[in-house]
């Protein structure tokens, strides 16, 4: 039987991971954040009073049989001089699926069969979610769009009003025999998942491992300065009685022109682990040098990740 594996997050850091985790024989369901609202994602969340559906796209794309096509169909954005400037074929096609099947998650459950997916997308929630900021200078954000542009560091994130999460979300999470914390911006992408009281609750009940597959690069407005130390004990802070239990972290050195160009355009540095600090807070840490350039973007080597993944659930199988 297929170990289910559930990845919780939203956006690259997401799409990443299950372009390598698909090629395993795992059975996979990815819940993906809701909260975006930026550039197409925040006119059509406006105008159709939906869940935001980029980040779907990505992953939806991301998880296809047929990713390479899929991926520059769902993702061709029009650049014109009518309302359609901006938007991308597949947020359309995510809105309208919606529409036509009455919301979101059955909007989502089409088009997968259209695309053959290797598995399962889940949104976190089938309301019209607003992510608030408090900022370290105590001023409120609102909108995940505005939180990721303003200047100050983010100090926590809350939803205006509670959403309700999907019962696939809920469920994916009581079975599952790992649970994967993706790479990704942590306050907009990560937790917004986990500040869902019932999502929490899912997690704790469930008897699955937590993992933590950490970002090569810091973040900024969020992680400055942060160590994959840091990453767990914030991100812990937003789980329940379940903490992390294993950390999937680089230990491979990035190209210094390549750290000098993410330093200087993006104010991004790399996360250095502190091996000590880190194993006194999980049971496990798995390192590699996962490093990789892909279109002169620095990404982490897909395949090696899930090798290593895909080896911790084969431990844990032989550990029953």
């Amino acid at each position: 039987m297929k170990r289910k594996v559930v990845v919780l997050g939203g956006g690259t850091g997401s799409s990443t991971l299950i372009r390598g985790l698909k090629q395993f024989p795992v059975d996979l369901t990815a819940i993906v954040s809701v909260c975006d609202d930026g550039r197409s994602t925040g006119v059509l969340r406006e105008e159709f009073n939906i869940p935001a559906v980029g980040d779907i796209r990505r992953v939806l794309a991301a998880m296809s049989e047929t990713e390479p096509l899929v991926m520059e169909l769902f993702n061709y954005r029009f650049h014109t001089t009518s309302d359609l400037d901006g938007h991308t074929i597949g947020n359309l096609l995510l809105t309208a699926s919606s529409e036509i099947t009455g919301n979101l998650s059955e909007g989502i459950e089409a088009l997968s069969k259209v695309f053959n997916l290797k598995g399962k997308v889940v949104p976190l929630t089938e309301d019209n979610v607003i992510l608030m900021g408090e900022m370290e200078d105590g001023s409120i954000i609102e909108g995940e769009h505005h939180i990721t542009q303003d200047k100050q560091k983010v100090k926590r994130v809350y939803y205006k009003e509670e959403p309700v999460p999907t019962k696939e979300a809920v469920e994916a999470l009581e079975k599952a025999d790992l649970i994967i914390l993706s790479m990704g911006s942590l306050f907009t992408s990560i937790i917004p998942n986990l500040i869902c009281d019932e999502i929490r609750n899912a997690i704790d009940r469930s008897k699955g491992k937590i993992m933590y597959v950490c970002n090569m690069m810091t973040q900024p407005g969020e992680t400055e300065n942060f160590k994959v130390s840091d990453h767990i004990r914030l991100l812990n802070q937003y789980l329940g009685n379940h903490k992390i239990d294993v950390v999937v972290a680089n230990d491979g050195k990035i190209d210094e022109d390549m750290a000098r160009r993410y330093e200087s355009l993006e104010q991004k540095d790399s996360v250095e682990l502190d091996l000590d600090e880190t194993q006194s807070l999980v049971p496990k840490v798995i390192c590699d040098d996962y490093v990789a350039v892909k279109n002169n973007l620095l990404r982490h080597d897909v395949m090696k990740l899930s090798l290593h993944i895909f080896g911790f659930l084969l431990e844990q199988e032989r550990s029953f």
